[in-house]
């Protein structure tokens, strides 16, 4: 199973797809009501209206990612949809009135553009409203057996009902010997009946969740089952495709060895080591402007050095030295030595929470993925004294040093700062994904994550 076959991918482009025709008919229809009786002529003046189109449909849809319109966590109510979609095309005419400065040859007139994001906003409406509501449909609706009432099954549960994904629970089917953790109304059957149970509940898809299986797993109907059409899948692969990160807790070494993905291959290696360092030299071009004024800023907001410098681990738990803009007063930890950063920290400065928030603070680290300490993208690198405790507390946590650590990855992105051991392990659960199913797709999927949470300033502290 790949990244893209997630069931959560699997709506994010029918739904990508969806916007970008909508996108470039609302600029035909723009030209259409622009010009009217000399269409045919305006067409030619607009040539390669084609082009034109498509340059206004990537910014849609770009623009529809940042406002987090296909971010499946989110609200779907009608009210909300139709917000997003208004500041997306907000945005979208901001952003082409900048693009056509530089790039005048797919420039659409005024009147044309108005008119295109006119047509964009409801099309895009009608098509994102309908859609929600399509997967509500009963008929629709991908109906999920829970085999096993214990926690593991409790978590699935949970999981389905409060997804939007066109998932529903069909209910709990109950292993006998295995503890009810699960409300009793939802458990349909006890133990045999199982084949009949599916038929009857018109069941899809059956996600065995059983805490322990041998001796209570019903292998006969199951297998009967799947033969039959039936999607079966165990919980811990269920948990993935719901929501992009693994379930460690419940995951035996055979699934990291037996399962798809975790395949780092050579070539894979030198593809990202070139990626790594294409995004690298980009982003010391872009912020050339910022590695200037900063450290002036550090110098008359507070004493001390402008560069802080720190031991992390990085692949294979190789100690290496990381850069960052100081952001703390000078010598915060010789009084209590190694600690998390927690919210509303004294120790940080007045600019350093505004170079936190905005992740400035980290530009310096683009040094060390040229140097090639770091990727671009992968698992945020530790320091040593919290690897040495979190390695003892939380199974697989030494498999993210597998790969070197990265500027950005799935983790930043997803999940917010964490400064707990309960955030190490939610972490660690999108790292793992990561290695698990790192791909150029993925790569550019983060890498535009980040430009969003460097925008709107998610997640530093």
């Amino acid at each position: 199973m790949s990244f893209l076959q997630n069931a959560f991918a699997k709506k994010n482009v029918f739904l990508i797809l969806g916007d970008i025709i909508l996108a470039i008919l609302a600029v035909y229809a723009g030209v259409f009501l622009r010009f009217f009786s000399e269409y045919d002529s305006g067409i030619k003046t607009l040539n390669p209206l084609m082009l034109r189109a498509v340059t206004f449909s990537v910014f849609v849809v770009l623009m529809c990612f940042f406002v987090d319109l296909y971010d499946s966590n989110k609200k779907n109510d009608k009210k909300d949809i139709f917000l997003r979609i208004l500041v997306a095309d907000f945005l979208v005419a901001i952003a082409l009135g900048t693009f056509y400065y530089f790039i005048p040859y797919v420039q659409l007139g005024r009147g044309i553009l108005f008119l295109s994001i006119c047509f964009s906003i409801v099309l895009q409406s009608a098509w994102h409203i309908s859609y929600v509501q399509f997967l509500k449909l009963p008929s629709v609706v991908k109906k999920v057996l829970i085999i096993g009432t214990g926690p593991l099954a409790e978590r699935m549960g949970n999981l389905l009902l409060s997804s939007n994904n066109g998932h529903a629970l069909a209910g709990y089917f109950n292993c006998l010997g295995e503890p009810v953790h699960v409300p009793p109304d939802y458990v349909i059957g006890n133990g045999e009946g199982l084949s009949d149970i599916v038929r009857k509940e018109k069941v899809q898809k059956i996600v065995v969740s059983l805490s322990e299986r041998r001796g209570t797993f019903p292998v006969r109907e199951v297998l009967n089952c799947k033969l039959q059409g039936v999607d079966v899948v165990d919980g811990p692969s269920f948990y993935e495709q719901m929501t992009g990160k693994l379930l460690i807790e419940n995951m035996n070494p055979s699934h990291l060895i037996f399962s798809d993905g975790f395949r780092i291959t050579l070539v894979r290696r030198h593809i990202k080591r070139l990626f790594d360092v294409v995004l690298a030299a980009i982003g010391l071009l872009f912020s050339m402007p910022f590695l200037l004024i900063i450290p002036a800023l550090i110098k008359l907001d507070s004493k001390g050095p402008v560069f802080f410098k720190q031991q992390r681990l990085g692949e294979g738990e190789k100690p290496f030295t990381l850069y960052k803009f100081r952001t703390m007063i000078d010598g915060a930890e010789k009084g209590t030595g190694p600690i998390w950063s927690k919210a509303g920290d004294s120790r940080i400065t007045q600019l350093g929470r505004f170079l936190r928030k905005t992740r400035l603070d980290e530009l310096p680290q683009l040094f060390n993925v040229i140097r090639g300490d770091m990727s671009f993208i992968g698992p945020r690198p530790e320091r040593p004294f919290f690897v040495e405790s979190l390695n003892k507390q939380i199974p697989y946590y030494s498999e993210r040093h597998c790969i070197k650590p990265g500027l950005t990855g799935w983790a930043q992105v997803r999940y917010e700062y964490g400064d707990s051991i309960e955030d190490a392990i939610e972490k660690l659960r999108y790292d793992l994904y990561y290695i698990k199913y790192q791909s150029l797709t993925l790569d550019m999927l983060i890498v535009l994550d980040t430009i969003k949470v460097i925008l709107f300033g998610r997640g530093g502290r």
